[in-house]
């Protein structure tokens, strides 16, 4: 038997459950004939913002909008010019079919006299467009947009979505005069500000909002913000139940006890999900001879694996010091929502170890484990895990992993 189930980096599960809500908030986005709102997709890890967002992909395309992007890596944001490029890559990507006769623009530079000439709206010209505007980057930019909107509109597009995974890379650089994230925005509410339907999508972690606000305060007025949550108990039902369901011929399934201990250690995370369905269908179909009874699911063992698979790569990059600032956090009633330095500081764990934190080392330390992407501010004060289910990680790794202190029961 084929595994169904896909736990990965933006691999497409088998069953998309839940997210009808956020599908709802996106097709309403699509409608618009003046782009007011652009679109953010924001959570943690795990929540499957990568592949909620290739299944928004076909819906644009379906109501006549065209799809550039990719995912936005540190390099595109070095410079200006280095977002420039990547612009001009990912509009050459779907204008490159387009086939036009002579471009009316001074920008063009090919011939002081109008003539006839078929040329294709591929990356030379896009970047011939660029590079013969006067300006800055931002002019350039405007300036190619502006020239081939004409042509989009005759082929009968709606308009152009840039759609760029992993955002939050985006960032400007005031020592080196370089503002490429303050240029993405400014070169987006220009267009639209003009009618031109060119929209912006932008998928990333949850700094990536207070980022683009920091950058630009119009960024609350030009976004509207849809913030993934964990499947509910129903949702995570459907997402282990309908894979196996619509296999052909599976020898196995889960009942309401198995779904509710997937439940359980999941918490509804679709990665996690996927990965611990997973697990199980393996060892279950290998046990499968036709007689023999499916064994126990061994969900210690598999939260071990998913703990070395998952959390032991992000937990290296905490220094001794910081893991004891974690392994106090973790402790916290309300660790896996949000936390406050005054709640670290003032919480029973801290106040008896030997070496307590003060409020000044705990500030120092939050700011260099949200560089480590460990933590995050997520408003004024308070932080939160950066990482799902990273409390009841650190808190088996301070168990020295045993199980029965950690409710990982057997079965």
């Amino acid at each position: 038997m084929q595994n169904p189930f896909r736990p990965g980096a933006g691999h497409m599960p088998p069953y998309m459950a839940g997210r009808k809500q956020e599908s709802e908030q996106f097709s309403k986005l699509l409608e618009q004939d003046v782009v007011l709102k652009n679109l953010i997709l924001t959570g943690l890890r795990g929540l499957g913002k990568t592949v909620l967002l290739e299944t928004f992909k076909p819906m644009a395309m379906q109501t006549g909008w065209l799809w550039a992007g990719t995912d936005l890596s540190e390099s595109t944001s070095i410079s200006e010019e280095s977002l420039a490029t990547r612009l001009l890559t990912d509009l050459s990507v779907v204008l490159g079919s387009f086939v036009v006769q002579s471009i009316e623009s001074p920008a063009i530079g090919f011939s002081q006299q109008p003539r006839s000439k078929d040329l294709a709206l591929s990356y030379t010209t896009l970047r011939a467009i660029f590079d013969s505007t006067p300006g800055l980057v931002l002019d350039k930019l405007k300036g190619v947009l502006e020239t081939v909107w004409p042509y989009v509109e005759a082929a009968g597009r709606k308009g152009i979505i840039f759609a760029y995974d992993e955002a939050q890379n985006l960032t400007d650089h005031a020592k080196k005069d370089q503002y490429p994230l303050s240029l993405l925005l400014d070169l987006f509410q220009s267009l639209q500000k003009k009618g031109l339907r060119y929209m912006l999508a932008l998928v990333g972690l949850p700094t990536l909002f207070p980022k683009l606000v920091e950058a630009r305060t119009f960024s609350e007025r030009m976004f509207t913000v849809v913030t993934l949550r964990q499947l509910d108990r129903s949702e995570t039902s459907e997402a282990a139940l309908k894979p196996i369901a619509d296999a052909k011929d599976c020898p196995i399934g889960f009942d309401v006890h198995s779904v509710e201990r997937i439940w359980k250690v999941t918490h509804g995370y679709p990665y996690f999900v996927q990965y611990v369905c997973r697990e199980i269908f393996d060892i279950w179909v290998q046990a499968v001879d036709g007689s023999a009874e499916l064994p126990r699911i061994p969900m210690a063992e598999i939260v071990a694996k998913l703990d070395s698979d998952f959390f032991a790569g992000r937990w290296a990059k905490a220094t001794d010091r910081q893991r004891a600032l974690l392994g106090i956090i973790a402790e916290l009633p309300n660790a896996d929502v949000e936390f406050s330095v005054q709640e670290i500081v003032e919480s029973p764990i801290n106040k008896s170890a030997a070496r307590a934190f003060s409020s000044s080392h705990v500030n120092q330390m939050l700011v260099s484990l949200a560089e480590a992407g460990l933590v995050y501010k997520n408003r004024y004060g308070r932080y939160s895990f950066a990482v799902p289910l990273l409390g009841s990680f650190i808190l088996r790794q301070k168990a020295q992993y045993r199980p029965e202190s950690q409710g990982i029961e057997q079965e």
